[in-house]
């Protein structure tokens, strides 16, 4: 095709194909630079949250075993231990954020003063390093050397000890038997099913149970207070609801969601959790209930899709209206039966979508069973 003929590209025709490729060239670079600005502001929003959280968090920890809210007969029993000098191995278990670290953080305060905090108090995270390295590593190292201007025994604190692997377990039992003369452990986790018989034994087991409303509300309402902070009665509600006893996320809900709205509301902790309000379950009920399944899929599904709703959340909640309503027992039975396959099928992973549809179907068997009875 020769220059200047009809099928000719446009821009032959001009002599400036370098200008153009240039300026398309620089247009993309300005698009790229401009995207990688963008990720760049995100992830500094990002960034600038999760220290906005984390700073919450830690800034209302309690100091002292007095400050702590629950648990009295353990912090109780703990204190007389300090205060004989027989503080034995500890294994601290229970749901998160009900005290179990700052309970160990409050001991190790009492027993040391700050300038001999970092050189007697070893605390670590086993879940950053599970395997058998950290307790050949720093675990060993800190625990076989003395102290040679403060008598009294060390503290080594391994928080999320279930993380740790059969082989880990094993060898810090022996390390434990080993130092038990100048090194005292203190073993935190969520599931004691998950620590050796073995370690088990060596310990004296505390369970640190979820904190009642009753607790936290008082905590709470300090926090606002202090940090003022706008919150509705139903929105005080809310975060003891979707807290469900546990402290650490109670105030990092608050402070999400006021974050992201400027007031705390029962709506805007809702929205801002991505858990459906009583309204919505109220919708999915009438329509499983009441409308036939195609209408009651569709509806279910925009609303799902508009909310950012999760199928296991609304499963949650639809679970504790089946145990208020007065259905007949072997209508109820039959319905927890179905709600426990679908609940254990999504956490294996399963498709949310035929989930649902199963989750309908069986509340329309339902309908036609009460129906028939009566």
């Amino acid at each position: 095709m020769s220059p200047g003929s009809p099928r000719s590209p446009w821009w032959r025709t001009t002599g400036h194909t370098g200008t153009y490729k240039a300026s398309f060239l620089f247009l993309f670079e300005l698009g790229y630079e401009r995207v990688l600005m963008h990720i760049g502001n995100v992830l500094e929003f990002t960034r600038r949250i999760y220290s906005e959280l984390y700073c919450r968090v830690e800034k209302y920890r309690p100091q002292t075993l007095n400050d702590l809210i629950s648990h009295r007969d353990i912090l109780s029993t703990i204190q007389k231990f300090i205060s004989e000098d027989r503080l034995p191995h500890l294994l601290l278990y229970g749901p998160p954020g009900t005290g179990k670290t700052s309970t160990i953080l409050a001991c190790a305060k009492q027993l040391y003063k700050d300038k001999e905090f970092g050189s007697m108090v070893l605390e670590l995270n086993a879940s950053d390093d599970r395997g058998i390295d950290i307790v050949r590593g720093p675990i060993l190292s800190f625990a076989s050397t003395r102290t040679i201007f403060k008598k009294g025994f060390k503290l080594v604190i391994l928080d999320e000890a279930d993380a740790m692997t059969q082989d880990a377990q094993n060898a810090l039992r022996r390390v434990i038997e080993k130092f038990t003369e100048n090194t005292r452990f203190c073993l935190i986790c969520n599931y004691l099913s998950k620590i050796i018989p073995a370690l088990q034994s060596r310990c004296t087991r505390f369970r640190f149970g979820p904190l009642t409303p009753e607790l936290m509300v008082p905590r709470l309402e300090h926090v606002v207070e202090e940090e003022k902070v706008y919150v509705s009665e139903d929105g005080m509600k809310a975060l003891i609801t979707l807290s469900s006893g546990d402290m650490r996320r109670a105030l990092n809900i608050l402070q999400s969601t006021n974050m992201a709205f400027g007031k705390v509301t029962e709506e805007t902790v809702y929205t801002c959790t991505g858990h459906p309000l009583k309204s919505d379950i109220a919708n999915i009920l009438d329509w499983m209930l009441n409308q036939d399944f195609t209408t009651a899929y569709r509806n279910i599904m925009e609303l799902k899709t508009v909310k950012g709703l999760a199928l296991h959340d609304i499963l949650t909640e639809i679970h504790l209206f089946v145990h208020r309503v007065d259905f007949p027992s072997s209508v109820r039975i039959h319905l927890l039966t179905k709600m426990a396959d679908i609940e254990y099928r999504l956490a294996v992973g399963t498709n949310e979508k035929i989930q649902l549809s199963s989750l309908i179907a069986a509340f329309q068997v339902t309908r036609d069973l009460i129906v028939a009875d009566a």
